[in-house]
């Protein structure tokens, strides 16, 4: 342990904004519902407010802990588990952004509101775009990474330009007409690509992993949950795009892109609920052994919220009936997971517990110990014409 951490006692990663994504994506989602609900819109206001307050106290607080433990914040880039989550931040503010422009306009105005999403949406993506690049340059020249050691968080770092895609988005409407609206919609489809193509490098190594190592067994296990994330946060940024095209290019080229919506947007969906089967099982498995509460249960809320705007894009492109139920129910999946984390996290943060030190070492990946072969079992006896293997030599 450090003196910094000896001193003071607390560890304050990156991973703390996780949970302005959380709940922030829980205001978005419900406030573009393509079901009508009474009251839906206010409760979205409340918790948007909730997440724009919570971000202003987890930044005054990361400012705190780098002037009072600089060489603990310090340490953060150097950890291969903790660095990935430096993409938190700029996903927070960039979702904090999309809400003001769908929601939080009824409260501050539209004129604050777009003003303050320009805010936003230029430093997170800024900061998104860096970690995209920074964080994999560490990985490949730096850290080092053991064979089992992917897992979601290494998303965290190359999702942020995505969401700065989504939010980009929301904001072509705001814009005068010309090119810089044509711009800012080549723009975002760049970022759309360039998240998604890392995103589905590193999907293939998770997929990997698993398949060759299993699981941790641990609270890492929640982040395989991320991988909800860039599916379905690409497929609300390709019917953002869509719904936006006609604005800024020729009609052509828009309708090219609303085909392109449904076509790229219904495949993806359907692996996604691929992964959201698979997801559960694993998570379900690793609770009923013991899994203890962290902050990586946050991983269960802002990529389900993705899949919530991604299915209302599809229900709204499509106009099919099934995926306005399919929004809805995975809506209230999403308030049922935010409303346990919250809870859990409050009453963890207040009993001190997730601001103490991580174990130090790499989180090793294990599979269940295969049953054993009955024929295995039987005595040489049994099998006579079995030859026995040789005896070792004790001097070996």
């Amino acid at each position: 342990m450090t003196s910094d951490e000896s001193k003071h006692g607390r560890y304050f990663g990156p991973n703390w904004f996780a949970s302005v994504m959380g709940t922030g994506i829980v205001a978005t989602a419900g406030s573009s519902l393509p079901v009508h609900v009474p009251g839906l819109r206010t409760f979205a206001l409340v918790v948007w407010v909730a997440a724009a307050v919570w971000l202003v106290v987890l930044a005054a607080a990361t400012g705190v802990h780098w002037l009072r433990n600089p060489t603990l914040a310090r340490s953060h880039v150097r950890n291969p588990q903790m660095s990935h989550f430096y993409g938190a931040a700029p996903m927070a503010l960039l979702t904090v952004g999309s809400g003001a422009l769908l929601v939080g306009k009824d409260l501050i105005g539209e004129r604050a509101a777009v003003d303050l999403a320009w805010v936003l949406w230029t430093l997170g993506t800024v900061g998104g775009l860096f970690t995209a690049m920074s964080i994999p340059f560490l990985m490949f020249t730096q850290l080092r990474v053991e064979p089992d050691a992917a897992f979601g968080g290494w998303l965290m770092p190359v999702v942020p330009p995505m969401v700065a895609a989504a939010t980009g988005a929301l904001l072509i409407p705001h814009m005068d007409p010309g090119t810089g609206q044509t711009t800012m919609l080549y723009s975002c489809y760049a970022m759309f690509g360039m998240s998604l193509v890392a995103s589905l490098i590193i999907i293939t190594m998770i997929w990997s992993r698993l398949a060759l190592y299993g699981t941790s067994g641990t609270a890492r296990v929640p982040t395989l949950w991320i991988v909800l994330g860039p599916l379905g946060q690409s497929i609300t940024v390709a019917g953002l795009l869509a719904t936006d095209a006609a604005l800024a290019v020729d009609e052509h080229i828009a309708d090219g892109m609303s085909v392109f919506a449904v076509l790229y947007g219904v495949p993806v969906w359907g692996f996604a609920v691929l992964w959201i089967a698979i997801a559960t099982a694993l998570t379900t498995r690793t609770l009923r052994r013991g899994m203890p509460f962290a902050l990586t249960w946050w991983s269960l809320t802002f990529p389900v919220g993705t899949f919530v705007t991604g299915t209302t894009q599809l229900a709204l492109h499509t106009g099919l009936p099934a995926f306005r139920v399919a929004a809805a129910i995975a809506y209230i999946a999403l308030l049922s997971t935010w409303v346990l984390v919250a809870v859990r996290t409050f009453r963890g943060g207040r009993q001190g517990v997730l601001f103490a030190t991580p174990a130090a070492g790499p989180i090793r990946a294990h599979k269940d110990s295969p049953a054993p072969d009955p024929a295995q079992n039987q005595s040489p006896a049994a099998h006579p014409a079995q030859k026995q293997p040789p005896a070792a030599d004790p001097a070996r």
